[in-house]
């Protein structure tokens, strides 16, 4: 641990020179020894100098207040909040995020290396610790078009970076298990660095080959066995409880005392409206706490767990030389911050940011959406058979369903059916390489009518549409196009609700507020379609990923994720 001004950090330790900051009176919750341990610390230089009675410049009486390493995201897509890096920032520190492990990889596959480097650049000079693994799978696979290709060769010089961390999710499972040269060079490429796995229901020798080849964690379990199986065999699991995939309460059962170290906390991608109206870390910390966890382990899954599996010696704990990373909590139950320190500075109180942070310019990463035009002739789905595969949605999961069945025909096409709560779905390439476009069917959203369209489309991030009129698809194609990208709701040929998102299709820079406004109006517009999800635009985005079970649809065409290939719509071909 490289600490600067260690001779003098020394000397305040030894008590032969005032700190910069006495907390006194605290009462720390250690995520080391695992209790509450009445103390006061001295800050110096941004880091712990030490426990006990010591001179400083300034003091602050705790009275008692709980003091915790400030928490630490393990694992999360900033750009799914929806906010540029400095207004997740904004959102996530004075809920008492001091750190995240961020995976660029939606931007990168928009916007290639370019992408990677604007995101490194707008998290310098923050309250808040951004370390960044990168991208292992642009695009995750060969059954889409994404805006870019990144070989080992193009992550290589990235790795010098000191917020670099390792290789972010190897989501191409396949791939490492069958031995793809392309995909070990990046895992070999990381030098001992951490590499996070990406395996939903990978198991067995599967599961044995992914192990063997470096996959050190993985968010994506979903049931108790799927997470024991992982934990058995040497990978971290990290539980996500986000806008949509939420897993806490099937797998926090596997934690225990004896095995807690090898878990942590992540998020992995949450909107901009449940960062402000319901918080970040701290929320998933009240969660598991109200289900049965100790608090102070669950601290410590969010701080010095976390900490130790990405290799960050310097953060994750209260304990001398670590960086001064702290909050002082409301209680063991609420989590609710009630100051932020990052580096020994306050950077927010009473849930209010006290520090600066400001916007970095993002041209580099605009003008991402690339079709010129869209007619609608481009949605017709001629009727090749009897019987239609059909992507199944399952409320709060990422996951899906397959479902065959038979729908109406019309002129010589498929389309939606009202009656079996089937809407029309499309994806159309939109980074200027083709512009190729699926089409497929889609059960669960429960439209009644209209359309709802988005250029948030993991992970090669192309324009999804879901819909029950042609009409109003084409309306919510056109309008993205128009606006460089977003959101958008069609009802009947008008607009209800938009929200634009001109940094790579992804990002707003407006003020969160304003986005949480739009997401608002954007859920209401849907529900007034007749949706019902929790997370509408989240699950949309999510139904064009092709390394989530079981069936998804890309610019390529429809994805059995269980064969790994591209299969016909029709189910009786």
């Amino acid at each position: 641990m490289n600490i600067p001004n260690l001779q003098s950090l020394l000397a305040v330790a030894r008590g032969d020179r005032p700190a910069d900051l006495l907390l006194q009176n605290a009462r720390i919750v250690n995520t080391l020894s695992y209790e509450i341990e009445e103390a006061s610390v001295a800050i110096f230089g941004g880091r712990i100098a030490g426990f006990g009675d010591y001179q400083a410049r300034d003091t602050m009486d705790l009275r008692g207040a709980l003091l915790a390493p400030a928490f630490i995201d393990g694992h999360i897509h900033i750009e799914s909040s929806l906010l540029t890096p400095a207004g997740f920032a904004r959102a996530v520190v004075p809920w008492g995020t001091g750190s995240v492990v961020c995976d660029p990889h939606e931007i990168a596959n928009v916007c290639g290396v370019e992408g990677i480097r604007f995101m490194l650049a707008a998290t310098e000079q923050m309250p808040l610790d951004v370390f960044v693994m990168l991208p292992s799978c642009v695009p995750a696979t060969n059954m889409e078009t994404a805006g870019a290709e990144l070989s080992a060769d193009d992550l290589r010089p990235l790795l010098s970076h000191p917020r670099v961390l390792g290789l972010a999710e190897v989501m191409n499972f396949p791939g490492v298990v069958f031995g793809d040269e392309n995909v070990l060079r990046k895992i070999e490429m990381a030098e001992g660095k951490p590499v996070d796995g990406h395996a939903p229901s990978v198991s067995g020798k599967w599961l044995n080959a992914y192990a063997a080849a470096g996959i050190e964690t993985d968010h994506e379990s979903m049931t108790l066995d799927e997470a024991r199986e992982k934990l058995r065999r040497g990978i971290a699991v990290l539980i996500r409880e986000g806008s949509t995939a939420r897993n806490l309460d099937a797998l926090l059962p596997l934690v225990t005392p004896a095995n807690a170290h090898r878990f942590a906390f992540v998020s992995d991608d949450r909107h901009a409206d449940s960062l402000i109206r319901e918080g970040h870390m701290n929320a998933t910390l009240a969660k598991a706490v109200k289900r049965g966890l100790d608090p102070v382990l669950a601290v410590a899954m969010a701080t010095s767990h976390t900490a130790e599996i990405f290799g960050r010696k310097d953060i994750g704990a209260i304990a001398p030389g670590r960086r001064a990373n702290l909050i002082e909590l409301e209680s063991l139950k609420t989590f609710r911050p009630q100051r932020v320190w990052h580096d020994g500075r306050l950077v927010a109180e009473n849930g209010k940011l006290l520090a600066a942070i400001s916007e970095t310019p993002a041209a580099s990463v605009r003008g991402s959406v690339k079709l010129q035009s869209f007619s609608a002739d481009k949605l017709f789905v001629p009727a090749k058979g009897k019987k239609v595969n059909v992507i199944d949605v399952i409320p709060d999961q990422i996951v899906t369903d397959k479902f065959i069945t038979m729908l109406p025909v019309e002129n010589g096409g498929w389309t939606a059916d009202l009656g079996q709560d089937i809407a029309k779905l499309v994806v159309i390439e939109r980074h200027g390489r083709g512009g190729t476009i699926g089409r497929g069917f889609v059960r669960g959203f429960g439209l009644k009518r209209g359309a709802l369209a988005s250029t948030v489309a993991h992970d090669s991030h192309n324009l999804i549409c879901v819909g029950m009129s042609d009409l109003d698809m084409l309306m919510a194609i056109r309008a993205l196009i128009e606006f460089g990208g977003g959101l958008v709701a069609v009802a009947d040929g008008r607009v209800p609700a938009k929200l634009a998102l001109p940094v790579a299709g992804l990002m707003s820079d407006q003020p969160a507020a304003n986005i949480v406004r739009d997401i608002e109006n954007l859920h209401r517009a849907a529900r007034d379609l007749g949706c019902g999800l929790s997370a509408p635009f989240m699950a949309l985005s999510f139904l064009a990923l092709p390394v989530i079970p079981h069936l998804k649809l890309t610019d390529k065409g429809l994805i059995d994720v269980d064969q790994f290939k591209p299969i016909e719509l029709a189910a009786d071909n």
